[in-house]
This record gives C-alpha cells, sequence and structure tokens, in this order.
C-alpha cells in the first residue's frame, strides 16, 4: 500500500474516533434526531462498521459492532440516554420512511 493511501486510511480513522467521542459527549442528542438531520445515526454508523469488518472477512454480531459505536453495550446505553420520541420528531421521521 502506498504511504499516501496509509495517510488517508489513517486520517479516515481519525476522523471516526472523534466523530465516535464527539456523538458519545453529545448522547443528549437522540438517533431520531440524527436520522431526520442527516439520514443516518449511531445505529447506521455501527452497520457500516460491521458490514466492513464482514467485507474483510470478520465476522462481527450486530451487539458488538453497536459497543463499539456507543462506547458501551447497546441496552445500557439506551438506559442511560434513549428518550422518548417527541411527537414532531417521530412524524417527521415517519414521513420520510417509504411507503409500501
Amino acid at each position: 500500500m502506498a504511504a499516501d493511501e496509509d495517510k488517508r486510511i489513517a486520517y479516515e480513522a481519525a476522523a471516526f474516533r472523534r466523530l465516535l467521542s464527539h456523538l458519545s459527549e453529545r448522547s443528549d442528542v437522540q438517533n431520531i434526531d440524527l436520522m431526520n438531520l442527516a439520514g443516518f445515526c449511531r445505529n447506521c454508523l455501527s452497520n457500516w462498521y460491521r458490514e466492513a469488518a464482514e467485507a474483510a472477512g470478520e465476522p462481527m454480531t450486530k451487539e458488538a459492532s453497536r459497543e463499539i459505536v456507543y462506547g458501551m453495550p447497546y441496552d445500557e446505553w439506551r438506559a442511560l440516554h434513549q428518550k422518548e420520541a417527541a411527537p414532531d420528531a417521530a412524524a417527521a421521521f415517519a414521513a420520510r420512511q417509504p411507503h409500501g
């Protein structure tokens, strides 16, 4: 692998770690709010992480990838930080879902 490719991968990894740190510090920001504003959430990140591991031949469970993203078991994070979705947030999320 070329040195430039190694640098790119290192920078991307650093940016990902910074994103996880930022999301950890902002546990007040709910996943539904992230989905409504950005079209992805912590669960999406954990799915993408798991898919990358599996594409590299490394099996990974959903629970393991979520623990990497959340910094703790998912159920623990939910108990500590997840709130009931506000009615307007739930309505905005539902409006964005494909109907079929």
